[in-house]
């Protein structure tokens, strides 16, 4: 058991200045000026950083305990085009939060837009920061327990929205095997994915 954490300095070591809006399209781009306590002592110059504010978002992979597998999504993410493999990626459900901190009910909203499943029952996995380097998103990650053992794999997505999506049903073993093989390349998922490896048994237990 840890009895300390590592990190010790907090808010109250940074002195931030006010924010400065750079760009707002979809996205938006703010200027952060700071400075901040140093570990040999001290205080920093003022250090300037231009943030990517694109709020929040959710994760969901489903997940049949009876049968062992698990749904993945997969479509175009022009992000991925520098990709060598391809910009269509094989993905968890996800979505933006849009401001709301009722996490559980965006997971349902995409899980039923993205793939026709209607959820009930979620675990929360944990929250990230997706790169704190350059943007302030954090990522709030579920398993949700589902039964696909009726669910087929077809096409979905808002066509408001542009999205394309297909449904892909695994074995947890198949899936796996992909993630170690490279085939999932996206963070969320393949976080997801290691969290149901550490906690599989666990979660078939209590879902059995």
């Amino acid at each position: 058991m840890v009895d300390k954490k590592l990190v010790q300095f907090t808010h109250k070591d940074v002195n931030l200045k006010p924010i400065k809006n750079l760009y707002k399209g979809f996205f938006q781009v703010d200027l952060y000026q700071f400075e901040h306590a140093l570990f040999a002592g001290g205080k920093s110059e003022l250090i300037s950083r231009e943030i990517l504010e694109r709020g929040d978002a959710i994760a969901v992979l489903p997940y049949d305990p009876i049968s062992d597998t698990v749904l993945l999504i997969e479509q175009i993410r022009i992000g991925a085009i520098k990709s060598k493999h391809s910009p269509w990626l094989l993905e968890c459900i996800a979505g933006m939060t849009d401001g709301s901190t009722d996490y559980e009910s965006v997971v349902k909203k995409e899980a039923y837009e993205e793939a026709g499943l209607e959820l009930t029952e979620l675990e929360f996995m944990l929250s990230y920061l997706s790169s704190p380097g350059g943007t302030t998103e954090r990522l709030h990650l579920y398993l949700a327990r589902a039964d696909l053992s009726q669910v087929k794999s077809g096409v979905y997505g808002l066509e408001t929205e542009g999205e394309d999506i297909k449904t892909h049903i695994l074995s947890v073993d198949d899936a796996l095997m992909r993630l170690n093989n490279g085939e999932m390349d996206n963070a969320a998922t393949v976080i997801c994915m290691q969290w149901l490896a550490l906690n599989r048994e666990k979660m078939a237990s209590k879902w059995a």
